[in-house]
């Protein structure tokens, strides 16, 4: 199984993104808008459309508020097993936000870390506007 860890550093407050990642169903408009253009609630799951056009139904596995750690699935797509998890760490002057996503088929590597990449980018952009 392929795994892929990303990490990112933001001026927001470790609450403040924590927020933005806890609040499922606003990937398109608290997290990363620009890199997920839509998301829908449903029981249990959220489906998200992408700015490339793919849409996931994302099962959503935890939300850790004491230790910050957001836990999903993902159904359809590329992959054919896909779990991931987002955490906020606290910084010096902001947050450290991980995101590891463990996966198959191992070929599947190289396109999930680019989206990952494009992701972070848009996570930390974002975040980053809600620094005090």
């Amino acid at each position: 199984m392929a795994s892929v860890t990303k990490e990112i550093m933001t001026k927001a407050r470790p609450e403040d993104a924590w927020a933005a990642i806890a609040d499922v169903g606003a990937l398109h408009t608290r997290l990363v808008p620009g890199f997920v253009v839509a998301t829908r609630l449903e029981p249990g799951a959220r489906v998200v459309t992408f700015a490339n056009g793919a849409i996931a139904r994302e099962p959503i596995v935890t939300i850790d508020a004491a230790a910050r750690r957001l836990v999903w699935s993902a159904e359809g797509g590329r992959t054919t097993h896909y779990n991931a998890s987002l955490q906020v760490l606290g910084g010096d002057a902001g947050a450290r936000i991980v995101w590891v996503a463990d996966f198959l088929p191992d070929s599947a590597a190289g396109a999930i870390a680019a989206a990952m990449d494009v992701g972070m980018a848009a996570m930390k952009a974002n975040l980053d506007r809600l620094a005090p």
